[in-house]
C-alpha cells in the first residue's frame, strides 16, 4: 500500500449497480466494464434526496436479505453467529465411511456355497459353531491332549497363568468365548499333571463347584497326585445361575490341594463373571498372537498332505507348500477378505483349511476369498443367536418356585454394544457406550415391554465390552464446539466387523428392526457430529439392504423433519445407499422428483444430498436441480442450494461449477443473479474441512483449515481466474458488496496466523493479482486494508496491511517494467 495513497472518504467509495457487471476474459486483453458509478435507478443525475434515501434503505434491505442467504445451514440451530459443526460433520462422514466398502459388499454372499467341504483329509466347516452346546464330564482322550500338545501356540500371558495355578492349585480363566480359553485351561491342566509326577487324568467336570469340592474331599484316602486336573466350564447364562462364593472357591483350593490337583474354571466375560475374573483366583486369559497361530495350523494341516520334503521347517520359507502357503496369507486381498486383525483358533484352522485347499487344488481362488468373507458373518451370527431365548419362552421351573427371568438389560447390553460399536466405530468409548445403553432401553423395551428395564450403575467393565466385542481402544482427539480434545477412541479390530453385525441384525432378525430404527432416531438428534452423522452413514448402509423398509421407516420421515440436522441426516443416508451401484438409480430419481415437486422440506434435504455429487447422473443435472430449489419461492432457499454448489467445487468438476455459477451472476433474472452471487460469497467463506469429501492424504487434506477458494487457488491454479471473476462481481454488486467485503476481510486476515506463522500467504499471492488487477481495484483493496487497520477490536498491523498490498501490487508492477524493457 503506497504512502501518498488514501482510502476514499466513506460517501465517496465506488458504487455498484444493482445487477452483477459482465467482466470480459481478460486473458484476451479485454477491460471490465467498470462503469460503477451509473445508478440503475437513478439515471445519471443525483435526484431528490429522498429518492436517494429510498434508494438506499433498499439496497440496506436487499444487502440484509443477501447476508441472511449466506448463514450455514445448520445455524437455525446453533445460533446465528455461533460457529457451526459442519466441519466436524464432514470429517466424521470421511471417518464413518471408511467402516463399510461400497464398491464391494463384504458380506453377499452365498453362506451355502462353501459352508462344508472335504479337502482330501480336512473336513472344512464354515458355518459359526451354535453356542450354548453342552460339554459331556469325563475324562479327555489322549488322542486330543496329544493333538493340543502338538498345535497347541501359548499365549504371550500363559507363564504366568501356570505359576498362578501351580501356586494356588485353582484357576478362574476368564475370556471370551472362542478365544482359546478351553485350549490354555487344558494345557495348563496337564503340563503340570505330567510336570508333578501326578499322571493323573485331566477330565471335564459338571459346573457345580461344591460337588467337585465333596468328590475330592471324599478321596482324601486316595494315593497323592491320582485325582489329576479338572476343567469346569460356567456359562452362567441360565435364568436363576449365580457365580460360587469367594468362600466356595476357598474350600475347592484347599481340597485340591490335599488331593494334589489342579482345577480350571472357564468363565465367561461379562457383569456375571467380573467378581471371579477380578477376585483372589481369578486371570484374563491373553489371546494367541494370529501369525504363530495360523503358522502352527498350516504346518499342523500340510505336514500330513504334502509329499515328503516340500513342507519347509519354518514358516516363512518360499520353497514348499507352507512357504507358499504363508505367502498367500500375506496377499493383500486375502487379508481384506478376511477383514479381522487378530483370528481366534477356530478361525484360524478355517483360514489355514482354506490355504491348505486352494494350494492342494481343492478350493479355486474365488471360493478361497469366499471362504475368508465368511469368517466376519460367522462371528456376528454367534454373537446374536439366541441372545433373548430366555426371555422369549416361560419361566423355567425351580422347584416349588419359578426361577426368576435375567433382566433384558443384562441380556441386551452387550449386544447393543456391538451394534453400537458397528455404527460408531471410530468414536470416543463415551460416545459408544452412551449410544449403547440407548438402544439396550430399546431392546428391552421392545423385548418386555411389562417390564422397566433396570440395569446396576456401576457394573460396566470397559475392558470387558472391549473383549466382548472384538474391540480396541487407542488414544486419540475429537472435536468439542471447534476445538480438538483428548478423548479414548474406539473401533472393531477387524474392517469386516461393522458391515457384518449390521447385515445380521438387519437381515437375520427382523423384530429387531422397530427398536434400532427409534433408536437411530434418537442418534439423529444428538448434537454431536461424531454421533449423528456416524449413525446416518451406517443408516445407508441398512438401507440398501432393504431399501423399502429404510424408505418408510427412516428416510422419508426424517427428510420432512422440521431439524436441519435431521433432514441432513436423510441426504447422508440417501448418498451413502447411491454409492452402491444397485441402488444409485432410485435415489436419483428420488433427490429428481423431490427437487422438482417436493415440499420445502424435502427440497431442502435434496438439495443436501446434491451436494455430496450422487445424487444425479451429471455435474450439470446437478446444478439444474440445485438451480430450481434455490430460485423457486422469491430465492426461500437460497442458502442451502449455494452452499451445496459451492460443496461441488472440491471436487473434480471445479471448473464447470465455477461457470455455471458465472452464467447464473449474468442471467437476466435477479433470482439466478442472486444465487450466483450467494454462491460467491459461501465460497469465499467456506474452509476446506466443511466441504472435503475425498480421502485423507490428498492436497486439500493438508489445508483443512483454509478458506477454500485459497486452497484452490494453491493446489488448481486453473481455477484462479475464474474465481477472481467471480469475487469482483461480488465485490462490486450493489447488494452483494458488503457481505463481500466482509468476506474479502476474513480472507485477508487468514495471511498469517495469530502467532505469526505461515498461513494461506501462497494462496493470497496467488489469488489477489488476479482480484486486483486495476487501479480502481488496488483503490477498493487499498480502502479496505485501511478499515481493517482502524477496526477497534482486531486492528490489523501495518506490515501485515503493507504484505497484503505488495502481494496483489508487485505482479502488476513486475508487468509494468517487462513492457519497459520490452
Amino acid at each position: 500500500m503506497a504512502d501518498d495513497q488514501q482510502p476514499a472518504p466513506e460517501g465517496e467509495r465506488p458504487r455498484a449497480d444493482d445487477a452483477p457487471p459482465k467482466s470480459p476474459g481478460r486473458d484476451k486483453g479485454g477491460d471490465r466494464d467498470r462503469d460503477r458509478e451509473r445508478d440503475r435507478d437513478g439515471g445519471e443525475g443525483t435526484g431528490p434526496d429522498d429518492e436517494a434515501a429510498e434508494r438506499e434503505q433498499g439496497r440496506e434491505r436487499a444487502a440484509g436479505r443477501f447476508r441472511e442467504h449466506t448463514r450455514d445451514p445448520l445455524a437455525d440451530e446453533q445460533g446465528e453467529d455461533g460457529p457451526t459443526d459442519l466441519a466436524a460433520a464432514s470429517r466424521a462422514r470421511r471417518s464413518g465411511r471408511t467402516l463399510f466398502d461400497t464398491g464391494r459388499d463384504r458380506i453377499s454372499f452365498d453362506r451355502s456355497s462353501i459352508s462344508s467341504a472335504h479337502i482330501g483329509d480336512i473336513h472344512l466347516r464354515v458355518d459359526a459353531p451354535r453356542p450354548g452346546h453342552a460339554v459331556r464330564s469325563g475324562p479327555v482322550p489322549e488322542d486330543e491332549l496329544r493333538r493340543l500338545r502338538r498345535a497347541y501356540v501359548a499365549p504371550e500371558g500363559y507363564p504366568g497363568l501356570r505359576t498362578a495355578l501351580r501356586a494356588r492349585r485353582l484357576l478362574v480363566l476368564g475370556a471370551a468365548p472362542g478365544t482359546g480359553r478351553t485350549s490354555t485351561a487344558l494345557a495348563l491342566l496337564d503340563e503340570l499333571a505330567v510336570a508333578d509326577g501326578a499322571r493323573g487324568q485331566v477330565s471335564r467336570v459338571e459346573p457345580d463347584v461344591l460337588r467337585l469340592t465333596e468328590k475330592l474331599s471324599a478321596a482324601d484316602a486316595a494315593p497323592a497326585g491320582e485325582a489329576g486336573g479338572h476343567l469346569m466350564e460356567l456359562a452362567l447364562a441360565a435364568p436363576g445361575e449365580s457365580p460360587p462364593e469367594e468362600m466356595d472357591l476357598d474350600a475347592l483350593a484347599d481340597a485340591l490341594d490335599r488331593a494334589g490337583a489342579y482345577a480350571v474354571i472357564v468363565v465367561p466375560l461379562g457383569a456375571a463373571a467380573d467378581a471371579l475374573v477380578t477376585g483372589r483366583y481369578g486371570m484374563r486369559c491373553p489371546p494367541v498372537p494370529t501369525d504363530e497361530l495360523l503358522a502352527a495350523r498350516l504346518e499342523e494341516l500340510l505336514a500330513d498332505r504334502a509329499p515328503a520334503g516340500t513342507v519347509d521347517a519354518a514358516p516363512r520359507g518360499h520353497d514348499g507348500l507352507l512357504g507358499r502357503a504363508s505367502e498367500l496369507a500375506g496377499r493383500a486381498e486375502v487379508k481384506e477378505a478376511v477383514g479381522l486383525k487378530d483370528l481366534r483358533p477356530a478361525e484360524a484352522g478355517l483360514v489355514a483349511s482354506l490355504l491348505a485347499g486352494h494350494l492342494l487344488g481343492d478350493l479355486s481362488y474365488e471360493q478361497l476369498l469366499t471362504g475368508c468373507r465368511t469368517i466376519a458373518a460367522a462371528q456376528a451370527q454367534e454373537w446374536f443367536a439366541g441372545v433373548d431365548r430366555a426371555l422369549a419362552g416361560p419361566p423355567a421351573a425351580h422347584g416349588d418356585r419359578a426361577a426368576p427371568r435375567p433382566g433384558a438389560a443384562a441380556l441386551f447390553h452387550p449386544v447393543a454394544f456391538r451394534i453400537a460399536l458397528a455404527v460408531l466405530g471410530g468414536a470416543s468409548h463415551s460416545a459408544v457406550a452412551s449410544a449403547a445403553h440407548l438402544l439396550t432401553w430399546e431392546l428391552s423395551v421392545q423385548s418386555d415391554p411389562e417390564t422397566t428395564p433396570a440395569r446396576p450403575l456401576f457394573c460396566d467393565d470397559p475392558e470387558t465390552d472391549l473383549a466382548l466385542s472384538r474391540a480396541e481402544a487407542k488414544a486419540g482427539r475429537v472435536e468439542v464446539a471447534g476445538s480438538e480434545v483428548d478423548a479414548r477412541l474406539i473401533w472393531y479390530r477387524g474392517s469386516a466387523l461393522p458391515a457384518a453385525v449390521l447385515s445380521e441384525v438387519w437381515d437375520r432378525h427382523f423384530p429387531v428392526r422397530a427398536p434400532v430404527v427409534r433408536w437411530l432416531r434418537l442418534l439423529a438428534d444428538d448434537p454431536r457430529p461424531q454421533v449423528w452423522m456416524r449413525a446416518a452413514v451406517a443408516a445407508g448402509e441398512l438401507c440398501v439392504r432393504d431399501f423399502e423398509y429404510g424408505w418408510a421407516e427412516l428416510i422419508r420421515p426424517l427428510a420432512e423433519a422440521s431439524a436441519p440436522r435431521r433432514r441432513i441426516f436423510a441426504a447422508t443416508t440417501l448418498d451413502q445407499a447411491a454409492g452402491h451401484a444397485s441402488h444409485r438409480t432410485a435415489v436419483r430419481r428420488v433427490v429428481d422428483d423431490w427437487s422438482r415437486y417436493g415440499t420445502k422440506a424435502l427440497r431442502w434435504t435434496a438439495a443436501m444430498a446434491l451436494g455430496y455429487g450422487n445424487a444425479a447422473a451429471t455435474a450439470d443435472d446437478t446444478l439444474d436441480a440445485l438451480a430450481r430449489i434455490g430460485t423457486r419461492d422469491d430465492g426461500e432457499q437460497l442458502a442451502v442450494a449455494s452452499f451445496n454448489a459451492v460443496r461441488l467445487l472440491a471436487g473434480p468438476g471445479g471448473p464447470a461449477v465455477l461457470r455455471r455459477v458465472d452464467a447464473w451472476t449474468h442471467h437476466k433474472r435477479a433470482e439466478y443473479q442472486d444465487l450466483g452471487l450467494v454462491a460467491t460469497v459461501r465460497l469465499a467463506v467456506t474452509r476446506v474441512d466443511e466441504v472435503r469429501d475425498d480421502e485423507d492424504g490428498s492436497p486439500l487434506g493438508d489445508r483443512g483449515d483454509w478458506p477454500l477458494p485459497l486452497a484452490l487457488a494453491v493446489v488448481r491454479p486453473e481455477l484462479v481466474r475464474p474465481m477472481a471473476d467471480l469475487l469482483w462481481t461480488a465485490l462490486n454488486t450493489a447488494r452483494s458488496k458488503e457481505v463481500a467485503l466482509d468476506a474479502l476481510e476474513s480472507l485477508l486476515r487468514t495471511a498469517v496466523r495469530r502467532d505469526g506463522a505461515e498461513w494461506t500467504r501462497a494462496g493470497l499471492a496467488a489469488l489477489l493479482p488476479a482480484m486486483f488487477a486495476e487501479e480502481p481495484d488496488l483503490r477498493q483493496l487499498d480502502w479496505l486494508l485501511r478499515r481493517m487497520m482502524r477496526d477497534q477490536d482486531d486492528p490489523l498491523p501495518d506490515a501485515q496491511a503493507r504484505a497484503l498490498w505488495w502481494l496483489a501490487d508487485a505482479p502488476r508492477d513486475r508487468r509494468r517494467e517487462e513492457e519497459r524493457d520490452g
